[in-house]
């Protein structure tokens, strides 16, 4: 079952301390460390999980990120990891394809998601938490539709791909906003 909690103002102090876990191991290899996802955004409901993206130079630092991770206790789960396409966007594999992380055990959750720098996923998670910070209104509607469909989705995975094309709504009318207001990442 997915469990949606009121936000905490304490997200973004754990993403601090784990921001700083992984740049220690990570060193220049990351490009950037930032907070995404629904626990990134002051005041919205989430899953008690932090997502993290780490911005790297290319896919070879991908197995340098991985060694370097997994020596602390991150465990990467099996499988290619990818993003899922926005429609209208690019369908080039490389531009979703990412590197996936869960905490050390017995820690608190956390979501460790290794992309290349500029590529349209990365892009996707900070433009997607930008635009919700700034309009108010489409992240409460964000909010009850997660409400709602953790309420009957059987697992996290239906969960996950439910909410997929809501949030390619959202980010559409951010690539729009982004290109009004000249935002960057």
């Amino acid at each position: 079952m997915v469990t949606i909690v009121d936000a905490d103002p304490g997200w973004a102090a754990e993403f601090e301390r784990i921001r700083s876990k992984l740049g220690d191991a990570l060193g220049s290899t990351a490009l950037g460390i930032e907070h995404i996802g629904s626990t990134s955004v002051p005041g919205l409901p989430s899953k008690d999980v932090i997502d993290v993206q780490v911005a790297v130079a290319d896919e070879d630092a991908f197995e340098r990120v991985s060694a370097a991770l997994t020596a602390k206790g991150w465990r990467r789960p099996p499988g290619v990891w990818s993003d899922h396409p926005v429609p209208g966007f690019s369908v080039d594999d490389s531009q979703w394809r990412k590197v996936f992380f869960d905490e050390p055990a017995g820690t608190r959750l956390v979501h460790v998601h290794v992309r290349v720098a500029g590529r349209a996923n990365a892009r996707y998670a900070l433009l997607f938490r930008d635009f919700l910070r700034t309009h108010p209104d489409e992240a409460a509607a964000y909010a009850e539709l997660k409400r709602r469909l953790a309420a009957i989705a059987p697992d996290s995975g239906t969960y996950a791909d439910t909410k997929d094309p809501a949030c390619d709504l959202v980010y559409l009318a951010a690539e729009r906003w982004a290109s009004e207001t000249n935002w960057r990442s």
